[in-house]
This record gives structure tokens, C-alpha cells and sequence, in this order.
């Protein structure tokens, strides 16, 4: 009898619904925080190429236009590539790109680098939340979202004590560096374990709905960004939010008229994925300027130093990883209209505990603002995140994550840029550099007016789909299971 042949070594079995979260947990960890622990190494990247903080603006701008340029391809990568393939080689290329600015010599081959950084990000979000949207359903969703909110939160807190102890201790290069000893098992984790699919054969690639949609992001995002540093009446920045304004309506007048584009804007004809989308792109405004405005008040107009101010607002990271374990567990029972409207209405009132803050204001009543803060925003990012996505198909799920992720990408632009033009305004001409307390006070009180205009919509948004789908009712694309009369009353 034939000897059968020898099996050659196996590797272990492990489920995706494990393999998934741990890929893109570290996918969101290492990308977060590479955009918040760079401005931090600024100053000494600066002396070590003898400029000028200013000077160094590249740097900062460079990552967050490509990133907006790179975005509208890689629902279509996805598609034809697969998941796991897109997904590994934008990591690689991310991590290749962090060595590369590690090892940079001059500041242009830094910048060139931050643009590679930026074009590899611009593909791995999406393809990481399409890749882990895809491995579990509805009902699933917001009980794994309990727990990818921990990076998310961790990360942007953790980052400048990071950058601060390389920068201090090693060399600015590092803050680059740092990436490698996550990214590097993440890349041979995903690549032995991560299930991969060949990709399909989608339609012939849009290239027009790609230069008009990346060259409109791109000039959108820098006019934002460069706006507050150059004033907005630069003819740089107008020139370039003129452009992209112009850019965008071609695009969207291209792509609905073509049979297969690139960005399927026709999703927004659904109500719950628009709303939702809306929410996100005005919500995140009052919810990220507060993150970038709470250091500035701390260290402008209280003169706290930079450990003071960090571990002030750090207590917001508590706040939310509180409440996002209350709401995944009552999402399915009241829906995600009353938790983002009463979480918006308390980031509300958050901001104007935080407008009645003066230069005499003690750390702990600042801190536990921050933490009611933290409260009210873990009410926000996981239901309109998870009911974004309910009633979409499946065969549209990588375009549906990356419209959510140009959203939120725009969103997160324009919180800052709002921030500094309240600030700017509120500053009496011919003062000094740092703005008034009142400035500060003015700015809060800004941003908690929007919020209380996003809660009073929020509370509009239809949620009976959503609902659905978090029990497991809804079939693919929202379409409930539900006898009609059932139906009826869980849309109401």
C-alpha cells in the first residue's frame, strides 16, 4: 500500500471574528496616533533642519490632503482586490513610509514622505472599516463597537506623552519609528491569518469621477487646514476652496450620470445613511474643536505646561469608554435617535460648563467637565456609526465606508479651522499674541451652539431600520423580515 504523502505544517485555525478586530484595532491605533503625535516632534524637527516652526507646515498639511485624495479609490480596490490584499499592502506602505520620514535628510524628502503616509491612510481606513463591517452583522456590530472605541480613545490621549518622551529621551525620528514595533506583527498577523478573497470584477475603473473627486477633496481639505494659519482671505486658500467647491459639484454632476462610478453618491438618496452622514460631518465640529480648543485654554490662558493640560483632559477618554458600554447595550432597546440626540444635547451643556471657565478656574472642576464631555460624546460614535451602515447592502458596504470615511475625514477638518476663527474673532485687534480668556469663553459657547442644532436634528433621524437591524429583523439593505403591521409600528 502507497505511503500517503507527508502533510507539510499547518497553521491554526483562528476564527475572523478574531483575527478581524485584532488587524484593525491595530490599524486604527497606529494610524491615530501618527496623527497626533507628530506636531509634537515640530519644534525639534525645526532645529534639526534650522527653520522655523512656521516653515514646517508641510509637514502637517501634506498628510491630511492625500489622505482625501487617496479616499475615493479604495472603495473600488477593495472591490476588485479584496479586503485582506488592500488592506495589507496600505498598511506596508504606511509603515515603509514611517521609516522613510524616520530616515529623512532634508524637509522636502519628510514632506514627500508625509504625502506617501497620507495616500496609504487615505485607503487603509476604509478598507479596514469595510473589512470589519463585513465579518459581522447588524446585531453584532455595536457590541463589537464597544470595544474598537478603546483604541480610538486611548490612542490620541497616549500620543503626546509618547511623542514628548521620544522626542525628549531618543530623537524626533522616532515618533515616526514608533509605528514599526505595531504595524510590523500586525502586517505578518493579518498576512497568515486574516481570510482572503480574490476581489470580484468590478466595472471598468472611473477615472474621471477620480480626478474630480481627489482633486476636490484635496483642495478642500488644504484651503481648510491653511485657512486659519494664512487668514481666509488669502488668495491661496480662496483660490483653493473656489477650486474645490467648483471640483465637487463637477464631480457629483459626473458620477450620477455615470452608469458605474466611483463614489455611488446615490446612497445618500436613503435617509438614515444621509442623516446619519450629516450628522457626523456637523457633530464632529463641536465635538473635535472642543478636544483641540480644551489644551489651548489650559496652556494659553491658564499658563498650565503641557503635562498639566494633558492629564486635565484626559479624563474624557473615562467619559467615554463608560458610555459607550451603557449604549451598546441599550441600543437595540431605544434606538440610536434618543442616545446621539441626548448625548449631542449633553455635549451641549458640556461646552457651556466649560464657556463658564475662567484663567482662575481650578484643574479638577476642569477635569470633570472633560469627563461629563467624554460621557456625552461616547453617545455619538457608535450608533451613528452602526446605523449608518444598516440598511445598506452588502455588495455596497466598501463604498458605503468610504463615503462614511470622507465625511468624518471633513468633518474632523473643520472642527480646528472652526476653532481658530472663533478664537481669531474673538481677539481685539492690535492685541497680543495669545487670545483673551473671553475669546476662549466666545469659542465654547460656539461650538455648544452647534451641537444643540445637530441634537435638535438628531432627534429627527429615523431609527426603526436601525433597530431592526441591531436585532437581526432587517434583511440585506435594511429590507425588514417583519410581518408588514410589526413593521409598520417599528419604523414609527
Amino acid at each position: 500500500m502507497p505511503r500517503r504523502p507527508s502533510v507539510p505544517f499547518a497553521l491554526p485555525s483562528l476564527s475572523q471574528r478574531l483575527v478581524v478586530p485584532v488587524v484593525c484595532v491595530s490599524v486604527t491605533f497606529i494610524a491615530i496616533v501618527d496623527g497626533a503625535i507628530t506636531t509634537v516632534a515640530l519644534p525639534s524637527i525645526a532645529r534639526q533642519f534650522q527653520l522655523t516652526t512656521a516653515a514646517l507646515d508641510g509637514v502637517v498639511v501634506a498628510y491630511p490632503v492625500c489622505l482625501a485624495m487617496a479616499i475615493p479609490a479604495s472603495a473600488w480596490l477593495v472591490e476588485r482586490f479584496g479586503g485582506k490584499r488592500v488592506l495589507l499592502v496600505a498598511l506596508a506602505g504606511f509603515l515603509g513610509s514611517s521609516l522613510l520620514c524616520g530616515a529623512a535628510a532634508g524637509l522636502g524628502q519628510l514632506v514627500a514622505y508625509r504625502a506617501v503616509q497620507g495616500l496609504s491612510a487615505g485607503v487603509l481606513f476604509p478598507a479596514s472599516a469595510a473589512l470589519l463591517f463585513g465579518t459581522f452583522t447588524p446585531a453584532e456590530q455595536v457590541r463589537v463597537s464597544r470595544y474598537m472605541i478603546i483604541p480610538q480613545q486611548i490612542a490620541p490621549a497616549a500620543a503626546p506623552v509618547l511623542g514628548g518622551l521620544l522626542v525628549d529621551h531618543l530623537s524626533w525620528r522616532w515618533v515616526f519609528y514608533v509605528n514599526l514595533p505595531v504595524g510590523l506583527p500586525a502586517v505578518l498577523f493579518g498576512a497568515l491569518f486574516l481570510a482572503g478573497d480574490r476581489g470580484g470584477r468590478p466595472a471598468r475603473f472611473d477615472l474621471p469621477g477620480l480626478l474630480l473627486s481627489a482633486g476636490a477633496l484635496g483642495t478642500v481639505m488644504f484651503g481648510v487646514c491653511e485657512g486659519p494659519n494664512r487668514g481666509w482671505s488669502s488668495p491661496a486658500v480662496v483660490v483653493c476652496l473656489v477650486l474645490g467647491v467648483v471640483l465637487l459639484a463637477a464631480a457629483v454632476a459626473v458620477e450620477l450620470r455615470t452608469a458605474h462610478p466611483l463614489l455611488r453618491l446615490r446612497l445618500f438618496t436613503d435617509r438614515l445613511f444621509r442623516d446619519t452622514n450629516l450628522l457626523n460631518l456637523v457633530g464632529l465640529i463641536p465635538i473635535m474643536g472642543a478636544l483641540y480648543l480644551g489644551p489651548l485654554f489650559l496652556q494659553q490662558a491658564q499658563g498650565r505646561t503641557a503635562l498639566e493640560s494633558g492629564l486635565t483632559t484626559f479624563p474624557e477618554a473615562f467619559g467615554v469608554l463608560l458610555t459607550v458600554q451603557i449604549t451598546g447595550a441599550l441600543y437595540v432597546r431605544v434606538g440610536p435617535r434618543l442616545i446621539v440626540g441626548l448625548g449631542l444635547a449633553g455635549v451641549s451643556a458640556t461646552l457651556v460648563l466649560l464657556a463658564g471657565c475662567d484663567a482662575d478656574t481650578g484643574l479638577w472642576t476642569i477635569r470633570g467637565c472633560m469627563f461629563l464631555f467624554g460621557a456625552a460624546i461616547g453617545c455619538f460614535f457608535i450608533p451613528t456609526t452602526v446605523a449608518s451602515l444598516a440598511t445598506v447592502d452588502r455588495a455596497d458596504l466598501a463604498q458605503a465606508t468610504m463615503l462614511n470615511t470622507v465625511v468624518r475625514q471633513t468633518g474632523g477638518a473643520l472642527a480646528p479651522a472652526a476653532v481658530t476663527t472663533a478664537l481669531v474673532l474673538g481677539t481685539p485687534s492690535g492685541a497680543a499674541a495669545a487670545p483673551p480668556v473671553a475669546a476662549y469663553q466666545h469659542a465654547f459657547l460656539a461650538l455648544a451652539a452647534i451641537a444643540a442644532a445637530t441634537a435638535v436634528f438628531a432627534f429627527t433621524m429615523p431609527d426603526g431600520p436601525a433597530r431592526a437591524a441591531a436585532r437581526g429583523d432587517a434583511a440585506p439593505g435594511g429590507r425588514s423580515t417583519l410581518p408588514r403591521r410589526r413593521r409598520d409600528r417599528v419604523d414609527a
